[in-house]
């Protein structure tokens, strides 16, 4: 069903980057980054909300989740995609193309870790 490696299936926490000390506009610019992902998450309608919150900021399994929130698994699986897409468009429209500006990519780890995210956004 889901050709993806067991290690990719589990919640994984990306550290948001820590501020430019020497560049306050870009130190401004992931703040306010900061600022828009953490309110798109709060604008989630209830139901996919609390199920990303518990799998991506809790970590919990599908299995745990569906326990704790008394729904199927695959309700689970489905609502986390689904508020996965909506947090995407919704931090699309508001922040487009600043992204580029605010973070400072450069090195392979930094090329390893935006190979990750865009695979990730791009799952159907």
């Amino acid at each position: 069903m889901n050709s993806l490696p067991q290690g990719m299936l589990e919640a994984q926490i990306i550290q948001f980057p820590l501020a430019a000390a020497d560049d306050p506009e870009k130190s401004m610019a992931q703040r306010e980054i900061q600022h828009v992902v953490e309110h798109a998450i709060d604008e989630l309608p209830d139901a996919f909300r609390i199920v990303f919150i518990t799998r991506v900021i809790e970590g919990m399994n599908v299995e745990e989740t569906a326990d704790i929130l008394g729904l199927k698994p695959e309700t689970v699986k489905t609502r986390l995609h689904r508020a996965r897409a909506v947090l995407r468009d919704n931090v699309e429209k508001k922040i487009g193309p600043v992204v580029m500006e605010a973070f400072p990519f450069a090195g392979k780890r930094c090329e390893r870790l935006t190979d990750a995210v865009l695979k990730r956004l791009a799952r159907p």
